[in-house]
């Protein structure tokens, strides 16, 4: 029998239970893998506490992985037996030893590469791509906003950005996180905590305001944001750490300079294989150039899965996380 991590109601981190599991066998367009290390993100508290619902009950949390190939289910070309693969991918169902995936939503891991590190950044890093590279092209020149600079997703976006030329500016809760922020590329961390954000990104860029805002916090700052954009800025909300951002009237977006505003989501993003490849490989790139360099600064048994969702509810990680079966 194989070990899982699997919820039979939604609560907090004590609903998180440690059980047996037969995986069983791929069947068509299926393969097996064994994880070497399974993601922790944000979003897995969202599945844990049904702000994003699960299919069904008992479930698997966890959107990413990396590991080895065990078996191939029938019409399996994407991928061989023993290949080092690493993965994001929906349904939740990564805290686990073993499991079976959608062979078409594996990538092949770079010899440079760990399966640590692309545990710990499929989805975060991925995310990073589409936003830097898609959903705003960032461009040498231009000034950047993105929230919790500190996290996962935003130290990579601090190197990413940085090198491609762009300014960044940052927010974090402390000067310890405004430290860590800064050694990966971004120019002005704003500790929130006792700094009004709006107030200081209108005196870093001159009350120019910035080209785009990257917002996984939501509720609490979303509308501050709007008022650092630059007039036809684009604001991008991509999480909800404080809550749904609530309803509005589209007319503040002209009132404030006719500003865009997008919800994007991964998933929709590497829908398409092709996407996804081309989204990893331009990951792959940045990391194997050491451009982006993927921060692992908490490591936990796979068993202590509760202690990690807790610590990381409670602000107390940076950058990213893995789990170890």
């Amino acid at each position: 029998m194989s070990k899982v991590i699997r919820i039979y109601e939604t609560g907090g981190p004590e609903v998180l239970k440690w059980e047996d599991v037969d995986v069983g066998e791929p069947g068509p367009g299926e393969a097996k893998i064994r994880h070497s290390a399974v993601g922790l993100n944000y979003i897995d508290i969202y599945g844990r506490t049904g702000l994003y619902p699960l299919p069904s009950f008992p479930h698997a949390l966890g959107m990413e992985g990396a590991g080895v190939v065990e078996a191939i289910g029938e019409g399996v070309n994407e991928v061989s037996v023993g290949d080092r693969i690493a993965y994001v991918a929906a349904p939740p169902g990564a805290y686990c030893e073993e499991r079976l995936v959608a062979a078409d939503r594996l990538v092949k891991l770079p010899d440079g590469i760990s399966e640590e590190t692309g545990a710990a950044m499929m989805l975060q890093g991925m995310t990073a791509q589409y936003l830097l590279r898609q959903t705003y092209n960032v461009q040498s020149g231009d000034t950047i906003l993105i929230h919790a600079a500190a996290g996962g997703v935003g130290l990579i976006v601090c190197q990413w950005a940085k090198h491609l030329g762009a300014t960044v500016i940052g927010t974090v809760g402390s000067d310890e996180k405004a430290e860590l922020a800064k050694a990966h590329g971004c120019d002005h961390p704003i500790v929130y905590t006792r700094e009004n954000f709006k107030d200081r990104v209108s005196e870093i860029t001159g009350g120019k305001g910035v080209n785009v805002v990257y917002d996984s916090i939501g509720k609490d700052t979303f509308m501050d944001s709007l008022d650092c954009l630059k007039p036809l800025g684009m604001m991008v909300t991509f999480g909800n750490a404080t809550g749904p951002v609530d309803a509005f009237s589209p007319g503040i977006l002209a009132a404030k300079g006719s500003l865009f505003v997008t919800r994007p989501t991964l998933f929709t993003y590497m829908a398409e294989r092709k996407n996804l490849l081309t989204m990893a490989g331009d990951l792959f790139d940045v990391v194997s150039l050491e451009a982006v360099k993927i921060e692992i600064n908490q490591t936990y048994d796979l068993k202590d899965t509760a202690q990690a969702h807790a610590d990381l509810e409670s602000r107390k990680t940076t950058g990213s996380t893995i789990l170890k079966p």
